[in-house]
């Protein structure tokens, strides 16, 4: 009756007997008749593994992936070349566990690759402290606003309407249930409206959210706009893509008080939407606020270097009316991953890595917007990301296809947001703008 439980008739009756039941079906009596099956699951007929694999490997044919089509797909995960080291270092037996660090002296190794981390992750964004990642860039922005509510105590937060869509869910979200408001904040031609957010500013402001690079793939220019809100003792929180850090200002250089991101672009694969890891930098004053763990260095007994968890603010250690926040894990796998990446490369490695796959979409905005019917949305500065208006999209989406390609995320009826990466060389380019050219010829 139960072919996958690995037991003879003899060891269940033996078992049923020791707990003095008739049979297994009566471990189940609390269960509703109403919802249990009334007949058997309707599965296929039972065959070899053989067999089996054979049968799965033709259904996953049909999926779509990037060793078969090209693709041109960002949106906020990025297909970049992961160095070989990377998988090799993270399938050590050692890494394999997601249980917290709470004994340090037998757990040096996973604490000082998180420290690692953190130490990459506030040279990146020009902040004083970083966590040890969370969830994703999502739930890191969501944190990122409980952080300025709760520093300012302030119960609003203005969000750029600039901010990719499902950051943007997840923040109202979480606001929601936290009785916490936002307001949207509307932009011009695609960027930062600073006169729509002086106009917005209140005295009940905690903080102002935006990304850069946008939903838009524009880079914004944020002059002046920590000076209003820092003014007004309101907060800036910059969301952005990491890689980009590297070649353009950083958040510390805007004068941001958080910032946030995912860090899947560092060494993390696309893994079909995740998982992936969100980071979180703040100013030193802000982080007693900071959610989630931190890794410190110190020195032991001995006088050696030893790193343990510090400010644990968290649900797990403290009242939960009092904690920082209810997130009190991290992906220390993903993050790892991200280390060994930015170790590997180091700046002058991924600072090549963001300007080639700026260039590569630079020079695709060029060779697109030449062919009739293509133009740019906008003219402001972008970095890998290229939002275009194509007049007949769905027969360039659909002849595509006959070239295995997959040109972008298709926003609206006419537009198209188009992503490069270095993984793209210049023939991969210009087979696009090839089929380009035949398919709206």
């Amino acid at each position: 009756m139960h072919p996958y439980i690995p037991h003879t008739d003899g060891d269940i009756d033996t078992m049923l007997q020791q707990i003095g039941v008739d049979s297994i079906n009566a471990l189940f009596e609390d269960i509703p008749e109403g919802i249990m099956l009334s007949k058997p699951l309707n599965l296929p007929e039972t065959h070899s593994e053989q067999a089996i694999i054979k049968k799965l490997s033709k259904i996953s044919h049909k999926n779509i992936d990037s060793s078969q089509w090209l693709r041109f797909v960002g949106g906020g995960l990025y297909e970049h070349f992961i160095p070989s080291i990377v998988p090799q270092l993270l399938s050590r037996s050692e890494f394999n566990t997601a249980y917290t660090p709470y004994q340090p002296e037998i757990s040096q190794g996973t604490l000082q690759a998180i420290f690692e981390y953190q130490t990459m992750i506030t040279e990146l964004t020009g902040l004083d402290v970083a966590n040890a990642s969370h969830y994703d860039g999502a739930t890191a922005l969501a944190e990122a606003a409980f952080m300025a509510c709760a520093s300012t105590r302030r119960s609003t937060v203005l969000i750029a309407d600039t901010l990719h869509q499902q950051s943007l869910e997840v923040v109202t979200t979480y606001l929601k249930y936290k009785d916490l408001s936002y307001v949207l904040v509307p932009s011009k031609d695609g960027r930062v409206n600073l006169d729509q957010l002086e106009h917005l500013v209140t005295k009940e402001t905690a903080a102002y959210i935006l990304a850069t690079p946008n939903v838009n793939g524009l880079m914004e220019d944020l002059e002046g706009v920590a000076e209003l809100l820092h003014a007004n003792k309101s907060l800036l929180i910059t969301s952005t893509n990491p890689m980009s850090l590297s070649i353009y200002k950083s958040p510390g250089e805007w004068q941001a008080d958080i910032a946030v991101g995912d860090g899947q672009v560092f060494g993390n694969s696309i893994n079909f939407g995740g998982p992936t890891l969100g980071f979180i930098a703040c100013s030193k004053k802000l982080m007693r606020k900071m959610p989630g763990r931190i890794v410190g260095e110190t020195l032991d007994l001995d006088g050696q270097r030893g790193y343990v968890l510090t400010l644990q603010a968290r649900e797990q250690h403290i009242r939960r009316e009092k904690a920082t926040s209810n997130i009190t894990s991290n992906q220390a796998l993903n993050a790892l991953a991200a280390t060994i990446y930015l170790s590997t490369l180091g700046l002058k490695g991924i600072s090549e890595v963001a300007n080639r796959s700026r260039i590569n979409a630079h020079y695709l905005k060029d060779k697109l917007t030449a062919i009739i019917g293509i133009r740019s949305v906008y003219e402001a500065p972008f970095y890998n990301e290229i939002l275009l208006e194509v007049e007949h999209l769905d027969r360039w989406i659909k002849g595509l296809e006959a070239y295995s390609i997959i040109p972008g995320i298709r926003v609206d009826d006419h537009r198209i947001l188009i992503s490069t990466t270095e993984i793209h060389e210049k023939k991969d380019l210009d087979t696009l703008i090839a089929a380009t050219k035949e398919v709206l010829s």
